[in-house]
């Protein structure tokens, strides 16, 4: 399956599916930090993922990065970056404590980014699994640190074999108070993409 080949049909169905996907992922997110979580509308992207930066707002702006790949029936990648000082918050959120703005991560703080992106990506899954009557698992997380182009680079050298273009299924979550701001990035490979579309039932649209 070619991604530069998907049509309206399959894109519709890839952003509703995700939809469902990601509503799971925001229902766990909001028990974490006892506040309800929303979501945007998820976008498919086609696109090359080296162009992720500057949906973030830069490729200096400092992010947290939380990676994982996806394992089972279906392969491919999930990404998570939030903004340094959103991370932060979430941080103090979660480690019940005052505000700070430290500069190196602890590794407690990476513990517990870590621990995020793990109930994100599970409930994610568990969620996509179900519907596509498939077992899909996330691999133990990696968090990066950095600027979001060396986050994106990181991921990059993963999917140098798939090629330039990727599918991403973008979804931007946040709290009213906008102290949670997030982007959820899966970048399926592409003969997953044909197994997943296949189990949707829009393959050839």
């Amino acid at each position: 399956m070619r991604i530069a080949n998907l049509n309206e049909a399959q894109i519709d169905a890839l952003r509703e599916v995700s939809n469902i996907g990601m509503g799971h992922a925001a229902t766990a997110l909001s028990q974490l930090l006892g506040k309800t979580v929303h979501l945007q509308v998820p976008q498919v992207l086609i696109t090359d993922i080296s162009k992720v930066p500057e949906l973030l707002g830069g490729a200096e702006k400092m992010v947290v990065g939380i990676y994982l790949q996806v394992l089972g029936s279906a392969r491919g990648n999930i990404l998570m970056i939030f903004p340094r000082e959103n991370a932060i918050r979430m941080l103090d959120k979660l480690l019940s404590r005052e505000n700070t703005r430290g500069g190196l991560l602890s590794e407690l703080e990476v513990s517990a980014l870590k621990e995020v992106g793990n109930i994100l990506a599970s409930a994610y899954l568990n969620a996509l699994g179900a519907m596509l009557k498939m077992t899909l698992i996330p691999s133990v997380p990696v968090l990066s640190f950095d600027m979001a182009g060396a986050v994106v680079d990181y991921v990059l050298v993963d999917l140098a074999e798939v090629g330039d273009l990727s599918l991403m299924v973008e979804t931007e979550f946040f709290e009213d108070e906008e102290q949670v701001k997030g982007h959820f990035f899966l970048l399926p490979d592409p003969p997953s993409l044909q197994i997943i579309l296949e189990s949707i039932g829009v393959l050839h649209g």
